[in-house]
């Protein structure tokens, strides 16, 4: 087995707490067009789910892929429309901008919170050499792990306004976890992806990474076997277990 010697990781859900605050704002962004794709489909559509919605059809995607996504799955057929499209109910950009309207309200109002497990995590694989990266589908990326002071622990951020640069698709395309490897200058078989939504570790096998880590933080068994069933190798609690778990690899060597 090849020695791991990077770690990509997930940002909403694995380093920081938004993922609570995402699936309220898809909420929100979701339900008040209720009323008006009401009238485009002529029956009111089941409104978002933040369990169940939220992990199936929009976590870990990018908002435009997300959008598609809960449209497709409640039959509501708008136009894509453009990224330049305002905050709406009209196109499936539209609804995008109006989530991320609300969901830059809410930064507005509270920072982000890290969890607990994450910065000695850190500061463990740093102490192993263990080069680490952040990515994100959303754009507030960056400027969330800078004021949450753990921007200086990682090598690279790839963030949504990277992925946007980039023309990279979104996840459950390797893409974006590969953009980190390179800025790392690791390859994706000496590299470990950690991930909590089921596209991110989809989007980890198809990488080829060397190491797909699940995290199922609430305990889970449904979501824990969600993971194991789209590729994860290992499903851990938290980030406690993880360089353990690497080093395990690492001696392991033949």
């Amino acid at each position: 087995m090849s020695e791991v010697g990077a770690v990509v990781f997930d940002t909403d859900g694995v380093l920081l707490a938004t993922a609570e605050r995402h699936a309220a704002a898809w909420k929100e962004a979701f339900d008040g067009c209720l009323a008006d794709w009401a009238v485009r489909t002529g029956a009111r559509p089941r409104v978002f789910d933040t369990v169940r919605d939220y992990r199936d059809l929009v976590d870990g995607r990018s908002r435009i892929d997300g959008a598609k996504a809960f449209l497709t799955a409640r039959r509501i057929d708008l136009p894509v429309g453009t990224p330049e499209d305002p905050p709406g109910c009209g196109t499936a950009h539209a609804v995008a901008a109006r989530k991320e309207r609300i969901f830059a309200e809410m930064l507005r109002a509270e920072d982000a919170t890290v969890f607990d497990d994450v910065r000695p995590a850190l500061l463990r694989l740093r102490e192993m050499q263990v080069r680490c990266a952040a990515v994100s589908a959303s754009r507030h990326a960056r400027s969330l792990l800078r004021a949450a002071n753990l921007l200086v622990l990682f090598e690279a951020v790839v963030d949504g306004r990277d992925a946007d640069t980039l023309a990279l698709p979104g996840k459950p395309a390797p893409d974006l976890f590969l953009a980190a490897t390179e800025r790392l200058g690791t390859g994706p078989d000496r590299t470990a992806v950690v991930e909590d939504a089921v596209v991110g570790v989809e989007a980890g096998r198809r990488g080829r990474f060397r190491l797909v880590v699940g995290l199922d933080r609430d305990a889970v068994p449904q979501v824990a076997d969600a993971l194991r069933a789209h590729g994860a190798h290992a499903v851990l609690p938290d980030l406690g277990p993880l360089p353990a778990l690497l080093a395990a690899l690492e001696s392991s060597r033949p």
